[in-house]
C-alpha cells in the first residue's frame, strides 16, 4: 500500500509517489493507494475507500480539528484493510490530510510501516526548518512549541499554535515511533535525523529518489534561455533568482509553476519592468518537457534545506544542467562542473555568473547536460531504485513473520 496526501502530481513528492507505484506495478507488484478524495486524483478503483479531503488554504473549524486528527481517514483505512490484504504500508506525506491518526490503525495490525521522509517534518513543526526566512532547528524534533512562539507558519498566531498542536498530536500517535523504517532521500537528511536523536541510524537508510530515463527523451541541441520549475515560493529562492536577472538583460528566464509568491512576483516584475523573465503558470506532461528541452540550463535556487529534489533529476534526465544551491542534499546530486554548478545560497552575483557561464558557451551546457543524463542511467535509475524499496520491505516482512 502507496500512502499519500495526494493522488494526482503537485509537487515533487507526489511525483515520486507516483512513479514510484507505476514502476512496482510494472514489475507486477499490486500497489494499493490510500489518499484523501479530490477532484484532481487519477483513476483508482481503490478510490471508494479514500476519505473527504480537508482544506487546508482556507479552513473551516472542522477542518482545523481534522488537520490535527482526522477520523474520516482513520474510518476510511479501516474499511480498505478490511476488505484487502497488506504486506507493507509504505507513507510519503500524510500528515496535514490523512493525519498520524492512520499510524495506531496500522500498527493494531501488525503492518509493517515504511515512511519515505520527503521533507523535515519530524524536526521542524512547519517542515522547513525556516524561521522568517532563515534556516532554523531551534526545534529538533521536540521542541515544537517554539513554532507557535515565532510565528513560524506564515507569520500566523493561529496557523503556528495549529502547526505546534498537530505536531505533538502526530508524535503522541506515533510519528516518531510507529514507523519501522525511515527512508531518507539524502545522506543530509539521514545524519540530521539521528545527530538530534528522532531515530537510530538502524531504522532509517538513504534511498536518493529516482527517474526512469526512458521516459525522459533527452535534449539534443543547445537551448536559448535558463529556467525555473517548481513551486513558486521566496523559500525555493525565487526572489533572489529574479534580483540575479536584473544583471542579465541579454538573457531570457522561464519561471513554470505556481505558488503563494507567483502573484507578488508578478507584480514586482511589472512595476520594475523587469521583462526578460516569463511567468510560464503551472505545466505538465510534454509541455513542461519542451520547456525544459528549449533551457540552456535549469536554475534550483532554493534557500531552503532540500533534500533530493525531483526538478534536479528530471533535469538530468534531460540532458540539461542544473545551477543548484549548496544547501542540504543538493551536492550529493550535483556534480560542480561536471554535470551542473553549485552555487552560494542567495548570492545574486555567483548566481548570475553561473547562469552566464553556460548561457555563453553552450558547448559546455550541452557536455555537462549529457554528462547528467549519463549520471540518471546509471545511478538514479528505475531498476536500482526498486532493488534498494525491495530489499528494506523484504526485511521488513521477514522480521514480522519471524
Amino acid at each position: 500500500m502507496q500512502v499519500s496526501n495526494n493522488y494526482f502530481v503537485a509537487g515533487g513528492s507526489d511525483r515520486y509517489f507516483m512513479e514510484l507505484s507505476q514502476a512496482q506495478r510494472a514489475i507486477g507488484h499490486t500497489v494499493i493507494p490510500f489518499a484523501p478524495d479530490d477532484e484532481r486524483n487519477d483513476p483508482s478503483e481503490f478510490s471508494r475507500y479514500f476519505p473527504d479531503a480537508l482544506q487546508v488554504e482556507n479552513p473551516r473549524v472542522s477542518d482545523a480539528i481534522r488537520y490535527v486528527y482526522s477520523s474520516a481517514a482513520k474510518n476510511s483505512l479501516k474499511r480498505l484493510l478490511e476488505n484487502t490484504t497488506i504486506d507493507v504500508a509504505h507513507l510519503h506525506i500524510y500528515y496535514g490530510r490523512l493525519t498520524a491518526s492512520i499510524l495506531p490503525i496500522l500498527k493494531s495490525r501488525k503492518i509493517p510501516v515504511v515512511q519515505t521522509v520527503h521533507d523535515f517534518k519530524l524536526l521542524c513543526a512547519v517542515y522547513s526548518c525556516l524561521r522568517n526566512g532563515k534556516i532554523c532547528e531551534e526545534c529538533g524534533g521536540k521542541g515544537f512549541w517554539k513554532a507557535a512562539l515565532y510565528r513560524c507558519n506564515r507569520g500566523s498566531l493561529p496557523r503556528s499554535v495549529a502547526s505546534t498542536i498537530e505536531s505533538y498530536v502526530s508524535k503522541s500517535l506515533g510519528s516518531h515511533t510507529a514507523i519501522d523504517r525511515y527512508i531518507a532521500v539524502s545522506d543530509f537528511q539521514r545524519e540530521r535525523l539521528i545527530e538530534v536523536g528522532v531515530c537510530s541510524a538502524d531504522r532509517i537508510s538513504t534511498i536518493h529518489n529516482f527517474v526512469d530515463a526512458e521516459k525522459y527523451v533527452p535534449a539534443t541541441g543547445p537551448g536559448s534561455y535558463a529556467c525555473y520549475f517548481g513551486r513558486i515560493e521566496k523559500l525555493k529562492g525565487i526572489a533572489t533568482l529574479v534580483e540575479c536577472m536584473r544583471q542579465l538583460p541579454d538573457i531570457q528566464l522561464k519561471l513554470v509553476g505556481s505558488g503563494t509568491y507567483l502573484a507578488e512576483c508578478r507584480t514586482k516584475l511589472r512595476a520594475e519592468n523587469i521583462s526578460n523573465v516569463e511567468l510560464c503558470g503551472f505545466q505538465s506532461g510534454e509541455a513542461l518537457a519542451d520547456i525544459i528541452r528549449g533551457a540552456f540550463c535549469t536554475v534550483v535556487p532554493t534557500e531552503a534545506y532540500e533534500n533530493c529534489p525531483m526538478a534536479v533529476l528530471e533535469s538530468m534526465a534531460y540532458a540539461r544542467p542544473v545551477i543548484g544551491t549548496a544547501i542540504g542534499g543538493i551536492p550529493e546530486l550535483v556534480s560542480d562542473g561536471d554535470d551542473g554548478l553549485l552555487i552560494p545560497v542567495a548570492d545574486e552575483d555567483s548566481m548570475a555568473s553561473a547562469i552566464c557561464r553556460l548561457a555563453y558557451d553552450q558547448d559546455l551546457s550541452i557536455r555537462m547536460g549529457n554528462a547528467g543524463r549519463a549520471k540518471i542511467e546509471a545511478k538514479f535509475n528505475a531498476a536500482t531504485h526498486l532493488k534498494k524499496i525491495n530489499l528494506i520491505y523484504e526485511d521488513l516482512i521477514g522480521n514480522f513473520t519471524e
